[in-house]
């Protein structure tokens, strides 16, 4: 479980995260919704430890993140939006190299690489150099290093950014898979199709709070409209953005 109180994040002038509050429970999974600049990308960032929060906590498995980072990263499995990889290397020696910092023995490395590429479809491009490969590859591989110390959560940030569709429609399954095996999914998006398709908690935030929390069901009924896309609209106030 993820839980997170009252997060608020300040660089210099700029408030990025001010109040973010919620859960993301096992065997769920939960999106994080907002528009570009909402913050996000920040908020997934402190709860991975990447960035010190400058108030509030955040806790995976019950262990913060600013007080024992160490424990926090032996539970998480994190897709930043960085998601480089190292061309020299094939996929196979990308996912291990990860293992090993993950401090895990040769035999778990190959078994759990194994395992991965079968459900992200990677067995034919394991032995290839990562150089060159495609954008949805790339994604296939840096998921696959993510995820292999086997965390009991994942934290995915916007993971089918500039995907195709067969490759999005792949990833969505793994992501409902994992849930299925009772992990804590938390994903960010602003792709409202997406999240309606796949969330069963949704949390909004726009401009560095929470202004929507629950299912689909209860945020349009809570905003009194008709689709997903028309509450997140109204909650996120776009609508009274200048054209």
């Amino acid at each position: 479980m993820i839980r997170v109180e009252k997060l608020a994040k300040r660089f210099g002038d700029v408030e990025a995260v001010r109040d973010v509050s919620f859960e993301a429970p096992d065997g769920k999974i939960t999106g994080l919704l907002g528009p570009n600049g909402a913050g996000k990308t920040t908020t997934l960032r402190m709860i991975s430890t990447l960035v010190r929060p400058t108030a509030g906590r955040a806790s995976v498995d019950g262990v913060d993140t600013a007080a024992d980072p160490l424990g926090v990263r032996a539970k998480l499995g994190m897709l930043s939006d960085a998601r480089g990889l190292y061309t020299r290397l094939t996929a196979r020696e990308n996912i291990a190299y990860y293992g090993q910092l993950r401090g895990l023995p040769d035999a778990a490395i190959a078994a759990s690489t194994e395992k991965l590429a079968g459900w992200l479809d990677l067995v034919p491009l394991l032995d290839r150099r990562t150089d060159g490969f495609s954008q949805g590859e790339r994604m296939k591989v840096a998921i696959a290093r993510a995820m292999v110390h086997d965390p009991r959560n994942i934290v995915l940030d916007e993971p089918t950014n500039g995907l195709d569709v067969m490759t999005t429609r792949a990833l969505r399954d793994v992501i409902r898979r994992l849930r299925d095996e009772g992990k804590c999914v938390l994903f960010s998006s602003h792709v409202m199709q997406e999240v309606s398709a796949l969330c069963d908690t949704i949390v909004i935030v726009a401009h560095g709070a929470v202004v929507a929390e629950g299912d689909p069901e209860t945020i349009r009924a809570a905003s009194g409209c008709d689709s997903l896309e028309d509450a997140f609209v109204k909650l996120t106030g776009a609508e009274e953005q200048p054209a």
